[in-house]
């Protein structure tokens, strides 16, 4: 029950007590911690450069949103880049990720009831254990270190602050923290939320440069401390492929279109971020994939709802200046190591889902690059 589902006053105190834990402040240590992260995969990646066949990409870069996730919120070494298919919490990670996939796209599967009498519900009643099991136990360790007053002022003033810190020290006005039921929720929100999202954004960006090898040179070239095209080359993919395709609202009161037409209140809303970032209407050639279109002269007569891949309003993403860091850090370091090539014999075939995949994967070739000191 964390940011993503609550809401009403539990929603509202929540969201202000971890907005601050993803300040600018907070959030620019861990650009190293992505950066190791990245460079892991891209060793691996090793095993396929220069030759002409091609490999899948999103398990990988999967295995590295999350292993980044748990440094970043853990403090948590896993190699689980390495040895995913040891780690218990790992593991049950990516089977509560494809059993809610599961449960979403399965409408008998919306009841609680049937869901959870089903062998599916068995499944995901085991591996939520695991889950939950490992986070109160991070919890338990990390609240019984914070007893020492030396170690609690230490962690206040050290600056790579990780998540379950910022959760820990969390006050309201009436100095009341969140307890450990509500810090378990938001850890495991920021994970299921965090590292499959972002994976898939990462995956289809790749995939853009890929078929678009022009833009790759002039990302290269950058200053790693100052990116601005390869920001606009993500922004653009985010545009084309945004990693959460739709979303939905329940009214809470009526609400009554341009048109004058009016839904009732308790309707759920349904909208197609898809939809909109190929709108037409507000895109010109929306299909075609150009950076230049988030070029400040470009975007600024444009409406900021246009372009929504976290969302809109006060329920936007508390974790989109994270997810962006991770995202261009992951790219820039990907291409100065590699020259990514699009496969012709296995192009994506998009699939609706809550998060954006792809029926058969995403497949690349790459080649190493040399980039001059």
């Amino acid at each position: 029950d964390g940011l993503l589902v609550s809401h009403g006053k539990k929603w509202f105190r929540h969201r202000r007590l971890l907005t601050p834990g993803f300040h600018y402040d907070v959030l620019k240590p861990y650009v190293n911690l992505m950066a190791d992260c990245t460079k892991t995969m891209l060793d691996k990646w090793e095993t396929y450069a220069n030759k002409d066949e091609s490999f899948e990409l999103f398990e990988h870069v999967s295995l590295m949103t999350l292993d980044s996730i748990m440094k970043c919120a853990f403090s948590c070494e896993t190699n689980c880049q390495i040895e995913s298919g040891t780690n218990s919490y790992i593991q049950a990670v990516y089977e509560l990720s494809y059993l809610i996939n599961l449960r979403f796209r399965t409408f008998p599967y919306h009841s609680d009831t049937l869901f959870y009498l089903s062998p599916h519900g068995y499944r995901f009643r085991k591996a939520s254990k695991i889950a939950h099991d490992h986070t109160e136990e991070v919890i338990r360790k990390r609240k019984e270190a914070l007893k020492d007053e030396n170690e609690l002022g230490r962690i206040q003033k050290k600056r790579n602050l990780d998540f379950l810190d910022i959760l820990l020290c969390a006050r309201d006005e009436q100095q009341e923290g969140l307890s450990d039921e509500a810090i378990r929720a938001e850890v495991d929100t920021f994970m299921f939320e965090g590292h499959d999202t972002t994976a898939s954004g990462i995956s289809w960006i790749l995939y853009c440069l890929a078929c678009h090898p022009e833009h790759q040179q002039r990302c290269r070239q950058e200053d790693l401390s100052k990116i601005p095209y390869t920001t606009l080359c993500v922004k653009e993919s985010l545009r084309l492929y945004p990693p959460v395709p739709g979303t939905s609202r329940k009214l809470t009161k009526p609400m009554t279109f341009f048109d004058g037409r009016t839904v009732p209140e308790g309707c759920l809303i349904g909208t197609s971020v898809y939809g909109i970032h190929r709108n037409a209407t507000v895109w010109e050639n929306p299909h075609v994939f150009d950076p230049s279109r988030f070029l400040p002269e470009n975007s600024a007569k444009r409406s900021p709802h246009a372009f929504i891949p976290f969302s809109a309003g006060p329920r936007n993403c508390i974790g989109q200046n994270f997810a962006m860091n991770e995202m261009k850090v992951a790219v820039a370091l990907t291409l100065r190591r590699y020259q990514l090539e699009k496969d012709p014999e296995r192009i994506p075939k998009k699939i609706p889902r809550l998060v954006l995949r792809s029926l058969n994967g995403i497949h690349l070739k790459i080649k190493r690059v040399e980039i001059e000191p």
